[in-house]
């Protein structure tokens, strides 16, 4: 097999305070080629970051590649590690993402896109001790906070309940799940636009 069917992914999300501004960053090496992706959201969490990372390393392979890839995942987070190789989030997506009778899993938005990505390839999640001079978790750090220090972020619709009405995004009363007018968001263009090296 070449080179180009093993691909390895490292993965950070940043985010400060947490929740707050976010951040994921991501490199992807195949076949001898390297590619770095970031990007960042006004209000959202750290492991939402950390979930995105990987999907958007998935995406960038994806996109562009056949299936059935071997693909190893990298993260310092053992939420994003432990959920994915452990088969919980699996698990919680066909219990309609009941942890439990009365315990919703968080990020099912990303938890679902995660598991579609990686139903069609041999993924792996491997964890990596954080700040631990490894240089490719070291760069995606560094990814995630300059993608989070940005001025202009656009909505993590996942995390701020935000609908689309019309050309507006507006803000969803999460108790009633009523659309109310609040503050509109003033950049809207994906975090790939905003931020991509």
């Amino acid at each position: 097999m070449s080179d180009n069917k093993f691909i390895e992914i490292y993965t950070d999300g940043a985010c400060s305070p947490n929740p707050g501004k976010g951040g994921y960053g991501a490199i992807v090496v195949q076949g001898g080629q390297r590619r770095e992706l970031s990007g960042g959201f006004r209000k959202t969490t750290n492991n939402r970051m950390e979930i995105l990372a990987a999907i958007e390393g998935l995406k960038a392979v994806t996109t562009e590649q056949e299936s059935g890839l071997g693909i190893t995942i990298f993260s310092d987070s053992r939420y994003l590690v432990d959920m994915f190789n452990e088969g919980h989030a699996r698990r919680w997506r066909s219990k309609g993402w009941m942890r439990g009778p009365r315990d919703r899993a968080k990020n099912e938005d990303l938890w679902g896109s995660l598991l579609d990505l990686a139903s069609s390839h041999r993924v792996q999640f491997v964890w990596v001790k954080s700040h631990n001079e490894h240089p490719e978790n070291e760069r995606c750090d560094q990814l995630a906070v300059e993608a989070r220090q940005q001025s202009i972020l656009p909505p993590d619709e996942g995390y701020e309940g935000l609908k689309t009405v019309g050309r507006e995004q507006l803000p969803v009363g999460r108790e009633q799940g009523v659309v109310s007018r609040g503050q509109l968001p003033v950049n809207s263009k994906s975090e790939e636009q905003l931020v991509m090296l």
